[in-house]
């Protein structure tokens, strides 16, 4: 124990103390926060003065409504009760549309004089843009919108999605329909979502899904960035050749369970240090937002998810970790480790997309054998528990065989690793393989 303990202490000093590792676990929780924080901010700017659009209406029916609907609409309050009022005012915020509209007369000039001096009001940038409606518009006319700079997309649209409703509203005018009741008709649905579950009927906060991803892109990521770290580790003696030295003090089984509790160590050091940074983002970067109007919902997950997520993370990550460790028993150089980990990720990739069959039908067949293999069970089960939680059996069922299947694979490995670290240009073949297993 003592020789596994100073192994362990070895690798994880010897990591920690890295300068890519220093810069890696400070650098991404700033990358990430502005990344998070920078484009919501950046949106959130007042960029400039309201665009001056000119209006020339032919049909003589529009330009009210059309100037009506760009305006602010009364915002309903919201019914949760986390930030109703801060989110209220973003709303309010968001749905202001910075437009000055004016409607071009059309008393006493030509269609082809209005069209020239709009033209020259445009170019000598007196106005922003200008909106013809031809008076077949409501038939089956072209509005024609004119603007220099083209390239503002989201104007455009809601110009667009502007005079779409208020063609809509003096349709249903034409037709005889009055005002309040044109207002009912355009009343939405109210619709909530409701999840049944072992502890009764709840409203769910739509964030499953987001919940499901996050879960299974971290899980991915670290199995991808750590996974090489413990190849690495592996066959760094048999790279520099004090293999000899080494297992003349110290077994090969400890040896590879020294490097590969070590590396993982590293990595649940720093994975822990995102998650605190999360967590801090989660508690000021979020009041930052809400106090620039813009909202986020914390969402409401209970504690035992953390706990499933903890638990299948771990799971998850020491199957997929002592794959790699296999691999590095085998393999004489990491550039053959990198060829034959290939396979990992090949299989690592299909687990995380295997989530989406697994949440639309989380009681198949096909997601409860998924989340019973050991290699795509810490997804899809946690897919499952978030979704529609599987009885505690299949919970348990699923945890015992990936520990179990972890530590079948660190033996093997252990077998492998101490006549495959003696060996030297030469991969094994598989036969040779199950021999150095067996052997005593």
């Amino acid at each position: 124990m003592t020789k596994l303990l100073a192994i362990i202490k070895r690798e994880y000093l010897q990591r920690v103390r890295a300068r890519m590792f220093i810069v890696t676990t400070i650098g991404l929780p700033i990358a990430m926060a502005l990344f998070g924080l920078a484009p919501a901010l950046v949106m959130s700017i007042e960029a400039g003065t309201p665009l001056r659009i000119l209006v020339l209406d032919e049909t003589g029916k529009l330009f009210g409504r059309l100037q009506g609907a760009v305006r602010v609409e009364e915002v309903e309050e919201p019914k949760d009760e986390f930030g109703a009022q801060q989110r209220k005012d973003a709303l309010e915020k968001a749905r202001q549309q910075n437009f000055i509209l004016e409607e071009v007369p059309l008393a006493g000039r030509s269609e082809a004089e209005i069209n020239t001096e709009l033209d020259r009001r445009l170019k000598a940038k007196e106005i922003d843009a200008y909106l013809i409606l031809p008076a077949d518009l409501m038939q089956n006319g072209k509005a024609l919108f004119y603007r220099r700079n083209t390239s503002d997309l989201f104007s455009t649209r809601k110009i667009q999605g502007a005079l779409d409703g208020a063609i809509r509203e003096q349709r249903l005018s034409d037709a005889h329909v009055d005002a309040a009741t044109l207002k009912e008709l355009a009343r939405p649905s109210q619709f909530e979502t409701m999840r049944i579950s072992s502890a009764g009927n709840e409203r769910d906060s739509g964030w499953g899904f987001v919940l499901m991803f996050f879960g299974g892109f971290v899980m991915y990521i670290s199995v991808l960035l750590y996974g090489q770290v413990v190849l690495g580790a592996v066959i760094e003696e048999k790279e520099t050749r004090i293999a000899e030295v080494l297992f003349s003090s110290v077994k090969p089984f400890t040896l590879l369970m020294g490097k590969l509790l070590g590396v993982s160590l590293v990595a649940l050091t720093q994975l822990t240090i995102w998650g605190l940074a999360v967590a801090g983002f989660g508690v000021y970067g979020i009041n930052l937002l809400a106090s620039r109007g813009i909202p986020l919902v914390v969402p409401k997950v209970p504690l035992l998810f953390y706990v499933y997520f903890v638990l299948f993370f771990l799971v998850g990550y020491f199957v997929y970790a002592t794959l790699y460790a296999l691999i590095g028993s085998i393999v004489t150089t990491s550039q053959e480790g990198g060829q034959l980990a290939m396979p990992i990720i090949v299989l690592l990739v299909i687990s995380f997309y295997l989530f989406l069959p697994v949440s639309k039908n989380p009681d198949s067949t096909l997601a409860f054998w998924l989340s019973i293999i050991p290699f795509f069970a810490p997804i899809s089960m946690l897919v499952r528990i978030i979704t529609q939680t599987p009885p505690l059996w299949q919970i348990v069922l699923s945890l015992v065989i990936g520990v179990s299947t972890a530590t079948l694979l660190t033996w093997v490995s252990a077998r492998i690793y101490r006549i495959g670290m003696l060996m030297h240009g030469k991969r094994p073949t598989i036969p040779e393989l199950i021999r150095w297993v067996r052997q005593n």
